[in-house]
């Protein structure tokens, strides 16, 4: 009998960056030099404190499965991170600790979502969020931002696509590609739509020119917050997140956790409290060294013919305007990668209204940076 797929699974799209960065490590296995630009990780270490308590949570047997919502010292540092950031009080018995920001987005997306709902998202958008939606048999609906106005989402647009199906709203602030930092008015306006709002807020934290990312949790207990220690901290092997969630969703929540993943790994939960304990004046020195490099990238990128109107104000992504060079974006990068050795992001990745942009992440190190706008200069054709 062949095998079935489910037809689910088939809807699900690549994930382009992946994609590409699977095929630079292949490049790398031949013996090409590679500069990697297509990937949201930082090109630090992370805290110290937290490779330490990690690494001695091992040696001191720190092996075994914890309480499925996580360590109890963690998840209190959590709600003390959140409580000063949102300046409200949070319950850490609402803070849910996953393998992950991934993990934490599939519960709640398959708490929520039925076959036939609805959830909107702004887009451009983290490519992931529309696969999570029909992964749970749900249609993801698509409110368009534009470079002209910062990427901000238009809440009479947002309330426009609320239906009678619709069960999430999803908002990202500071946002993945595009940077774009959302207006604590608009935040409000959406909450308002008696919608579950969705917040993912794993770059807030990294922000410039004055922006402040407004915490969803200021705005009432009835929203979710997606978030964890792979941007801020530079842990993205880790893989530890958490989800910050309304009391009446714990429970089932808590139900999925057991069954589906049992629990995050005990050692690497020690790493979180400490990053959380101690990894503040690192998250300063990475906002101050990625804002460095925002000020190289954007004029080198718009010197070599790419258009961006406005600077990014959030996260550590360029969402460069590249159809001087070529209409397709997937073709774009991945010949980008193949003449000029640099990996970049397409932006159809992150939608269709992303079609015809790359996106750079700058969290690479300064030498990185300039070797890959070097190979550009040379690499790129004339633009159009």
């Amino acid at each position: 009998m062949p095998l079935r797929i489910n037809p689910r699974i088939a809807s699900l799209e690549p994930f382009l960056a992946m994609e590409v960065m699977e095929r630079a490590f292949e490049m790398e296995r031949e013996g090409v030099d590679v500069v990697h630009l297509e990937v949201g990780e930082p090109g630090v270490p992370p805290p110290a404190e937290a490779v330490e308590a990690c690494s001695r949570a091992l040696v001191e047997g720190e092996t075994r499965y914890t309480d499925s919502r996580g360590l109890a010292e963690l998840r209190e540092a959590v709600a003390a991170e959140h409580a000063r950031r949102s300046g409200t009080a949070v319950d850490p018995d609402r803070v849910l600790v996953t393998s992950g920001t991934s993990p934490a987005m599939l519960l709640v997306f398959a708490l929520l979502v039925e076959p036939g709902d609805q959830v909107v998202i702004g887009t451009p958008h983290y490519p992931c969020y529309p696969n999570f939606v029909r992964f749970c048999g749900g249609e993801p609906v698509l409110v368009p931002t534009g470079p002209g106005d910062d990427w901000q989402l238009d809440p009479a647009a947002v309330r426009a696509a609320v239906g009678p199906r619709t069960r999430a709203i999803v908002v990202a602030s500071p946002a993945n590609p595009t940077g774009a930092v959302q207006e604590r008015a608009t935040l409000e306006e959406i909450a308002a739509l008696d919608v579950p709002l969705l917040s993912d807020e794993i770059y807030q934290g990294l922000t410039y020119d004055g922006a402040e990312a407004t915490s969803a949790l200021a705005l009432g207990d009835d929203v979710f917050v997606l978030d964890g220690f792979s941007k801020r901290y530079a842990m993205t092997g880790f893989r530890l997140g958490y989800a910050v969630v309304p009391r009446a969703a714990l429970r089932p929540l808590q139900v999925m956790q057991q069954n589906l993943f049992i629990s995050a790994n005990r050692f690497v939960q020690h790493a979180g409290v400490a990053a959380l304990r101690h990894g503040g004046p690192m998250v300063q020195k990475l906002r101050d060294v990625l804002d460095e490099r925002r000020r190289r990238i954007v004029p080198a990128l718009r010197e070599l013919g790419f258009g961006i109107p406005r600077a990014p104000r959030g996260a550590f992504y360029v969402f460069a305007d590249a159809r001087p060079f070529g209409e397709d974006s997937r073709a774009l990068a991945f010949d980008v990668l193949e003449r000029a050795r640099v990996a970049c992001t397409p932006g159809v990745d992150f939608g269709a209204a992303g079609e015809g942009f790359l996106r750079f992440s700058y969290a690479t190190t300064a030498e990185a940076l300039e070797e890959a706008l070097a190979r550009l200069g040379r690499a790129l054709p004339a633009p159009s």
